[in-house]
């Protein structure tokens, strides 16, 4: 990251602390208070007596410096709630006036930038969390999505968005960061090239993004991310926020119409801007000479090398975790944090007697693909939010467990507490999006049910909508689910597609 941005930045935090200090003395209402602390990653916690912040890390990574920084700050305000996003960001929750005001500035300091952490501003940009190390990849995306990263944050106050701008890269076709389905991605290919696509997203009446360019030098990708913003700021809708994101540009512009304008516009670029970039992709010089095995255990491509995973439950570690976690990887060699997009960590670049270490401080954490599920802050945080997504998470994961299931018989679901989709539900194997129900005792809390998405390149597709459930019946309808398919000896995946139509019929006795 540049300095002068951090400088421009620091700058900026007056404004934040006076409407901070205004809030909270009750002279800003929450929606003018909103407009200006969102543009700083922080928001008013539903009730606004407490705020969040959202430390914005590129490409999910926390290097042992910050992860030193994050330690040390939950143990000084004595936070008692972090969370890690799917937009692989980490939020410290139940923040008060002064706490917040102190913990932005000193983050600023460290270095963690969280300027363009929420409201109309380019967000974190994400990455592929084990790109670098993962067997079988294109090749390395991390060092080109931090210059993403560093070349977006300069946009932030010269540029005004029409909303949102969510830019993400991923080496594989397992697709985590949504590559073909964000604001604009870039898909790694063998030929050390990229393919981008744009336009797409979830949420409101979503998108598939479009191929707009193929076998992009990874020199070039700063053109392609100008282009985006020169054609969102030209055609994109500033007057209605329903309509502001740029997957409506499909809609205004029409599929050819985009992709003939934004081809042209990059064509433009590329003839009159020097962006190129140079990057030396970063080299693991570290190797193991012991094998190990495990189910949270992922093995590198470097040898001898492994990555252990770790998902606390809802993306919720306990606060003590961080001290613990440094404490524990501190003095190992070249190793480090990714965040992943579901709501999990990688710890990578462990050797086996180091992986030993760091699984034994991490056995808290999720044991099955279903505990391994996603969830937003929800209503009982979220200002907007609808369902309690982490309360629904918590419920489903105490009854499952209580029938033993073997791994994969379920799968992870997704709960997001509002048609947002930060939990992304409308990809999920199955989704669930927070509501109402009218019921003859009156409106109850209810979710939207959704099945057989995907996200997995050349399968991308969003979930069929199958109906409302309540929020009372949802899991005993995933034990049922999960007896369905214990019973025919399969895992989730192999019962849909072997028994299409159970589901469906599991589910209409709760919808």
């Amino acid at each position: 990251m540049q300095k002068e941005y951090i400088d421009e930045f620091k700058k900026d935090l007056t404004q934040f602390h006076e409407a901070t200090r205004k809030f909270y003395q009750k002279e800003l209402s929450v929606a003018e208070y909103k407009s200006l602390s969102g543009g700083f990653g922080s928001y008013a916690q539903r009730g606004g007596e407490r705020s969040m912040l959202r430390l914005r890390l590129a490409g999910g990574e926390i290097n042992k410096e910050n992860l030193a920084f994050i330690a040390n700050s939950i143990e000084k305000y004595e936070i008692d709630m972090a969370h890690f996003t799917t937009c692989q960001s980490l939020q410290l929750h139940n923040l008060t006036e002064q706490t917040v005001c102190n913990l932005i500035e000193e983050a600023f300091h460290q270095g963690i930038i969280t300027r363009g952490g929420g409201g109309d501003y380019p967000r974190n940009v994400m990455c592929a969390p084990l790109s670098g190390v993962e067997e079988g990849e294109a090749f390395d995306v991390l060092p080109y999505a931090k210059e993403a990263a560093d070349y977006l944050l300069g946009l932030i106050n010269t540029v005004k968005l029409p909303r949102k701008l969510k830019v993400c890269f991923v080496n594989t076709k397992k697709n985590e960061t949504h590559a073909t389905f964000r604001d604009l991605g870039f898909v790694a290919k063998e030929n050390h090239m990229f393919d981008v696509y744009a336009a797409g997203g979830l949420g409101n009446k979503p998108k598939m993004g479009l191929l707009v360019a193929q076998n992009i030098a990874p020199t070039k990708i700063i053109y392609c991310i100008k282009t985006m913003v020169d054609v969102f700021t030209a055609h994109g809708n500033y007057t209605n926020r329903a309509a502001s994101r740029t997957r409506f540009l499909q809609d205004t512009l029409g599929v050819e119409g985009f992709i003939s304008t934004y081809q042209e516009q990059l064509r433009k670029n590329l003839e009159t801007e020097d962006l190129d970039i140079s990057v030396t992709e970063s080299m693991v010089s570290k190797t193991g000479t012991k094998e190990i095995t495990g189910p949270r255990l992922v093995k590198q491509k470097q040898s001898g090398l492994y990555a252990v995973s770790y998902y606390p439950i809802g993306g919720n570690p306990k606060p003590g975790f961080f001290c613990t976690l440094y404490d524990t990887i501190k003095d190992m060699e070249e190793v480090n944090v990714r965040i992943t997009p579901d709501q999990g960590i990688y710890i990578i670049n462990l050797n086996a007697e180091e992986a030993k270490k760091v699984l034994a401080i991490t056995e808290d954490g999720a044991n099955t693909e279903f505990e391994r599920s996603t969830a937003c802050v929800g209503a009982t945080i979220c200002q907007v939010g609808i369902g309690k997504s982490q309360l629904l998470l918590d419920a489903c994961v105490k009854r499952v467990r209580e029938e033993n299931f073997a791994d994969h018989v379920l799968p992870a679901i997704h709960i997001s507490g509002c048609p947002s989709s930060c939990s992304a539900h409308q990809i999920g194997a199955l989704g669930f999006r927070g509501g109402k129900k009218p019921t003859i005792d009156g409106p109850k809390f209810a979710f939207a049910v959704y099945e057989n998405g995907c996200e997995r390149i050349g399968q991308e597709q969003f979930g069929t909508d199958l109906g409302v459930m309540l929020e009372e019946e949802i899991p005993e309808f995933l034990v049922d689910l999960g007896k369905a398919v214990q019973s025919h000896g399969l895992t989730y995946d192999k019962f849909r597609e072997e028994y299409p139509e159970e589901l469906g019929k599991i589910a209409a006795k709760y919808i």
